[in-house]
């Protein structure tokens, strides 16, 4: 599937997942190729076109949200497309989905494979407590639940404002040690890798992979910083029997 990215993590056979990139599509430029998002200005039957091909090679039927920033989770439901930046499933074939272009995404299941989940994590998202309301949603004990973080924005080019800073600091002190001066005077770069994995330990969650990438730098994924009219891709898990 072109170069699309597999998770590598411990999860059971049952568990499916995957990330897609910019190749494989059929959108033009500035939103070449497979871009999956239909809310960016692409043509409706470039993203319609793509999200068939998504179903067709992974053979799943993906629940999309309209993703608004917030903490809101649903039960994933590929009929209709609720206000959420979370879902949760315990159905087969059904997939947890959500659209990036830089912000963080977050993929979740039991050491079983009983029940997936997927959430979109910009900073504002990841603040509010979306992370911890996934969690909640999947009703699972902690020490059961593997979590992987998908391509995001990197450590080297996730720049914020002081206000953004706080918001975590006032939450976690840990935070502070997520977050270092920029050469931008009153500014800072923040990890939101590790960010989410200091949350998801509060929450005692320490089954943690993935990581690393840069959505920025890394010319395979849409990046909204890099190119503001872009696309998004996916990152979706779902099981089977």
């Amino acid at each position: 599937m072109h170069d699309w990215l597999t998770p590598q993590w411990p999860a059971a056979a049952r568990v499916k997942s995957c990330v897609t990139s910019r190749t494989g599509g059929v959108s033009v430029a500035p939103y070449a190729s497979f871009n999956l998002g239909d809310h960016v200005g692409d043509d409706p039957r470039s993203v319609a076109k793509n999200r068939e091909r998504l179903v067709s090679l992974l053979g799943c039927q993906p629940a999309w949200l309209q993703q608004v920033h917030g903490t809101a989770v649903a039960e994933a439901d590929p009929t209709q497309v609720v206000s959420a930046d979370a879902s949760c499933t315990s159905q087969r074939g059904v997939a947890c989905a959500v659209l990036t272009a830089d912000c963080l995404p977050v993929l979740f299941c039991d050491r079983a494979g009983t029940r997936v989940g997927a959430a979109h994590a910009g900073w504002r998202g990841l603040a509010g407590g979306v992370l911890e309301a996934t969690v909640a949603q999947l009703d699972l004990p902690a020490e059961n639940v593997l979590a992987w973080l998908g391509p995001a924005i990197g450590n080297q080019a996730f720049e914020v404002g002081p206000e953004v800073r706080e918001a975590f600091i006032s939450q976690h002190a840990a935070a502070r040690e997520a977050f270092v001066p920029s050469n931008n005077a009153g500014k800072f770069i923040a990890d939101i890798y590790q960010l989410a994995r200091i949350r998801l330990a509060a929450q005692g969650i320490i089954a943690v992979y993935g990581g690393g990438l840069c959505t920025y730098n890394d010319p395979r994924f849409y990046s909204y910083r890099r190119a503001a009219q872009t696309g998004r891709f996916a990152s979706l898990i779902w099981l089977v029997d």
